[in-house]
């Protein structure tokens, strides 16, 4: 289960990574479950930052989380996902126990199923298009979930609301010329965003996060959608990342055509995706490749979609 960096909306808080180890995690089985005590447990290794994620036994996967940011998730899951597991066309994350916080760790945690498949890496897509089709299909059934009471998404606010952390961002990467970003290009599709979109589209319910490292595949398929601590109601352009993180350009418009979408929200969300890849760029770049690996695909294919469309 993979997270984005810290900034990009979510809150954090002081991580305790160097603190979660094996031997930790193995006295948390034993005093509070301890009917798995025995079993084998190992840690997966993950892009993400704001959880730690451990196998236990063959069918269960241990996920704690690294930061209070990420302990505010386990509540929202744990409340969240039993409701739209059976309104949602991919399998998604199922709670078997809840952990609680001890005295050598602050936070609750989870014990989930474990669902198979690998992330999927954007450029390396065996079958792009149907999986375009598998994520227009569960993006557009988040869409329809009506579930009175739920949360405010994570990065679901307004666009307008991303300018200052963008603007920041753009600034950082002019210097790190090593970086080779357009930084007059990327500040241009963000003012013309700003400018044209408007309004925002009316609250919808959203994953919210929908990185390649929140998405499991298996032979090209979606097999699951996972990480669910963003998931709330907001802007349903929100949930277009996967066009400009993950599927190529033919890919892409069959996302686009199987949900409709009109030019004004198209737009808003290629400028969300393109905000959180400037964000995460320099960010991550030296402490987390596969992060800074998928924002600068980002920043790549945005340009060469607005450029293709005769605007850059």
């Amino acid at each position: 289960m993979s997270r984005g960096p810290a900034p990009t909306g979510h809150p954090t808080g002081t991580p305790v990574d160097d603190d979660v180890d094996d031997d930790l995690v193995r006295r948390l089985i034993t005093a509070q479950l301890p009917r798995w005590a025995r079993l084998p447990l190992k840690r997966v290794p993950s892009g993400g930052t704001v959880n730690a994620v451990y196998r236990l036994g063959d069918d269960m996967v241990v996920r704690l989380p690294l930061m209070a940011g990420g302990a505010e998730d386990v509540a929202r899951e744990r409340d969240w996902l039993p409701r739209l597991a059976p309104l949602l066309p991919a399998p998604v994350p199922e709670v078997l126990a809840a952990g609680e916080p001890a005295e050598e760790y602050p936070w609750p945690w989870s014990v989930y199923r474990w669902l198979p498949g690998e992330n999927p890496v954007e450029g390396a897509l065996s079958e792009p298009v149907r999986l375009a089709e598998e994520l227009a299909a569960f993006v557009g059934a988040m869409r329809g979930v009506g579930l009175p009471g739920a949360p405010p998404a994570h990065r679901g606010g307004p666009l307008a609301s991303l300018d200052a952390e963008t603007r920041a961002a753009i600034e950082a990467l002019r210097g790190i010329p090593e970086e080779g970003v357009d930084c007059d290009a990327v500040t241009a599709v963000w003012d013309d965003a700003l400018r044209a979109l408007g309004r925002d589209g009316p609250p919808v319910c959203l994953h919210a996060d929908l990185m390649p490292g929140n998405l499991l595949i298996a032979g090209g398929r979606l097999t699951a959608v996972i990480d669910f601590g963003c998931m709330g109601v907001g802007d349903p352009a929100c949930d277009l990342f996967p066009a400009w993180n993950l599927l190529p350009a033919g890919a892409r418009k069959v996302f686009r055509d199987a949900l409709g979408e009109d030019d004004a929200s198209w737009a808003r969300g290629r400028a969300r995706t393109l905000s959180q890849a400037l964000i995460a760029l320099p960010y991550h770049r030296r402490t987390n490749q596969a992060m800074a690996r998928n924002a600068r695909h980002v920043i790549r294919e945005v340009l060469a979609e607005v450029r293709a469309d005769g605007r850059g």
